[in-house]
């Protein structure tokens, strides 16, 4: 299971923080206005506004629904600059992932209405964990870079900045379906009461995603639900949301070499496969992903004048689950299993089985902000709590070899992870001239991070189970400075300068050689942008320069559950170029653009390479190298229709070549690829309808062959004397050709 979530009770002070804050005088005369006001205060502590001196993309709730017909998030925001997109069952659903320039999940924070999303200890998310969660989205927002101070960790590349949909005014009802390519399909419903007695709203959604998979038994089942209750008053609004989702989701990690794709197809998945006894290929049904997470989040805006706002959150994370692996030639004695003597004579010490590997995690914690406003200044600081408890377990479900005896509830490792985290951060704005502002952000994080008990890597060095005896603290001051430049209504200016720390995931503990102890990571981010727009042209260009110390990179290989492997390296920066453009040709045709050249180098770099994967590892001095998984070019480009109820958008994404590894061998590479994608939508109001909207999305329209994602390993044998390199070890994730999704919505 590739995911976890977490829990924890953090939040008398915060609660007593938002009742001390509430009006003697009660509240005033309600108006719609002042609940709009006080619903986009919610999340302005996390956001960057107008005048913010970073790199940033807001995406409308209409954008998102125009192509929300049934692949996940990550594949919804692929066309904002320097985004690129990953989906291990080949078709946009199920496990789907994104990187930004070059920076893996990990290092993307993600906020859910100011609320941290990303998993305490793999610091990543799992968009399987929030099924059609963009039903539910009133707007996001990406900020490439360090971006501002936000809550919770892993914003050293990129953020992620998600808000829920506001109360609506009015009583709806909307249902949307999508069927298509794999047998997948989307069934939405979502309902409103709109206000009651003037202030009181409820929503609700329940989803149900499903598909087949390009990739053989890449089969996802997803459900979710949301839950929103509000009320709204002229200085205060409270609301409570609950959202959920659980899957199920057949395991598509490994990919496949050129090699393989060749003898058995572009779709060959070798998870769970195995031989039986009469030498047959078979393949382990349940070799399945399960995961329930709930989420509890409880959101407080109250007006404190004219000019200031406070707002609080308390918020509850759940997230239950395990899969199940069947795996080949196993050591018993791995999985605290007896060896024993066959009839002759010879010890068995191996056998095929299937594992289970589960979590329990519990995550929650308390955010409280203060928000000025004036004429000149624009002043935000805040801070928040939150804790994490994690037990991971292991247990065999049943041996091949039948005359191994697994004992009723065989445990063979439990550990337990523990983490908390504290921030406190002040923004201000402030328009020193009608032309000039400033813009400082200081935050200061401190980390407490603990994880004890039996891992899941077996140590030949001593005979048994990886022991965990991790305790570590870190303490991070992280400021940011810029300006921004108007000097028209037309042109803007801006740069900025920042710092971000990251303390290393769990995995970069675990995943070392049972000796080496990861660093926590610094950046340097340089950035310095320029944007012109007037009604109908938009052009822009941000350049960046982000300076690494210690920086965790993929190296390129796997852990054995399919996670990326990473290592600290001294120095290494990321540089390029993001251009943007917009051209509104006329009322019907718009015409947008964005491109990334990028250069991406780890100094000084040496590689560990071992005879024959395993043993007698040598070093290899390679000097400057690509980082693996940076493109030095994206491109996007997409040309939009819209007229008498018509919708038709085509759009094109170009990705140049990337490493599978940082060694730059060219035999370990993911290819170039170009991929369009056609929407056609058609609207219109029969009566007793607010609107039926019916349409075609065609994906991979050219019908490209490509792959997205991969790994790569090498090692060496001796052959003749000499080490010869063996670059054979490596998959790579291949995408479908040609495929549609046709989808209708109702609302009423």
């Amino acid at each position: 299971m590739k995911k976890g979530k977490a829990v924890m009770l953090a939040g008398a002070l915060v609660i007593s923080a938002s009742i001390s804050a509430q009006k003697a005088e009660g509240f005033k005369t309600f108006k719609t206005d002042s609940i709009i006001n006080l619903d986009n205060v919610e999340i302005i502590s996390t956001r960057a506004g107008k005048k913010t001196p970073i790199a940033y993309t807001n995406i409308t709730a209409e954008e998102l629904q125009k192509k929300n017909v049934g692949e996940d998030i990550p594949y919804l925001l692929s066309n904002s600059p320097s985004i690129l997109t990953t989906s291990d069952a080949g078709a946009g659903v199920g496990y789907t992932s994104m990187r930004v320039r070059g920076t893996d999940g990990t290092r993307i924070n993600v906020t859910v209405n100011g609320i941290p999303m990303n998993d305490a200890e793999s610091h990543g998310l799992y968009f399987v964990n929030m099924p059609d969660f963009a039903s539910s989205l009133k707007n996001v927002q990406i900020q490439r870079g360090a971006g501002t101070s936000t809550n919770g960790g892993s914003a050293f590349g990129a953020s992620v900045n998600m808000q829920t949909e506001s109360m609506k005014s009015e009583p709806s009802v909307e249902v949307n379906g999508s069927y298509g390519s794999f047998n997948t399909h989307k069934e939405t419903v979502k309902m409103s009461s709109g206000l009651i007695k003037d202030h009181w709203t409820v929503d609700a959604r329940y989803s149900n995603i499903g598909t087949d998979g390009y990739i053989d038994r890449a089969s996802v089942d997803l459900n979710s639900y949301m839950f929103q209750a509000g009320y709204y008053g002229a200085t205060t609004a409270i609301r409570f949301l609950t959202f959920n989702g659980w899957e199920e989701t057949y395991h598509a990690w490994n990919y496949a070499s050129k090699e393989e794709m060749k003898e058995f197809g572009r779709t060959y998945n070798s998870c769970g496969e195995y031989t039986d006894d009469e030498g047959n290929t078979k393949y382990y049904n349940n070799q399945t992903d399960n995961y329930n997470q709930a989420n509890y989040q409880l959101l407080l805006t109250q007006q404190l004048g004219n000019h200031w706002n406070l707002h609080t959150s308390l918020f509850y994370t759940k997230g239950t689950g395990y899969y199940e692996e069947y795996k080949l030639g196993r050591s018993l004695e791995e999985y605290n299993l007896s060896p024993y003597v066959d009839g002759l004579g010879n010890e068995v010490t191996k056998s095929d089985l299937v594992r289970r590997k589960e979590m329990s995690n519990d995550y929650g914690g308390g955010l409280v902000s203060f928000d000025y406003k004036g004429e000149s200044l624009h002043a935000n600081f805040g801070g928040g709590i939150n804790r994490y408890v994690g037990d991971h377990y292991g247990k065999v479900i049943k041996v091949r070899d039948t005359q191994v005896n697994v004992p009723t509830g065989n445990e063979y490792y439990n550990n337990q992870g523990r983490k908390t985290d504290i921030n406190i951060y002040g923004k201000v704005e402030y328009q020193l001239t009608n032309a000039l502002s400033l813009y400082s952000d200081l935050q200061y994080r401190t980390i407490d991070y603990k994880i004890d008990g039996a891992n899941d890597n077996w140590d030949w060095n001593i005979g048994k189970m990886q022991e965990l005896d991790i305790n570590d603290s870190f303490h991070f001051f992280n400021p940011k400075f810029g300006f921004n430049i108007q000097p028209d209504a037309n042109n803007r200016f801006y740069a900025s300068f920042a710092v971000a720390q990251k303390e290393p995931t769990r995995n970069n503990y675990t995943d070392g050689l049972f000796s080496e102890k990861p660093q926590s990571e610094r950046l340097n981010d340089y950035e310095f942008g320029y944007q012109y727009h007037n009604r109908t042209i938009m052009v822009g260009f941000n350049a960046y320069y982000m300076d690494y110390k210690d920086q965790l990179v993929l190296t390129g290989d796997l852990n054995e559950i399919g996670e990326a492997v990473a290592m600290n390296v001294p120095n290494s920066h990321r540089m390029g170029i993001e251009l943007m453009g917009k051209w509104k040709v006329n009322k019907q045709w718009t015409l947008n653009a964005n491109s990334t050249l990028s250069r991406s180098r780890i100094e000084n770099y040496s590689e560990t390479l071992y005879e024959d994967g395993w043993k007698n590892p040598i070093t290899n001095y390679l000097g400057d190298v690509t980082n693996a998984f940076s493109p030095s070019f994206i491109g996007n480009i997409a040309l939009s229709y819209e007229n008498a109820g018509w919708y038709a958008s085509l759009n094109n994404q170009y990705v140049s070549k990337q490493y599978l590894t940082n060694s730059e061998q060219e035999d370990l590479t993911i290819d170039p690829y170009n991929v369009a994608n056609l929407e056609i939508n058609y609207t219109f109001t029969p009566r007793f309808t607010k609107g039926i909207t019916v349409g075609v999305t065609i994906y991979n329209l050219f019908d490209e062959t490509y792959e997205n994602n991969g790994w790569g390993s090498s090692s060496y044998t001796v052959i003749d004397g000499k080490n010869v390199r063996d670059n054979s070890y490596y998959g790579l994730a291949a995408q479908a050709g040609i495929h549609m999704m046709a989808h209708i919505s109702m609302k009423f």
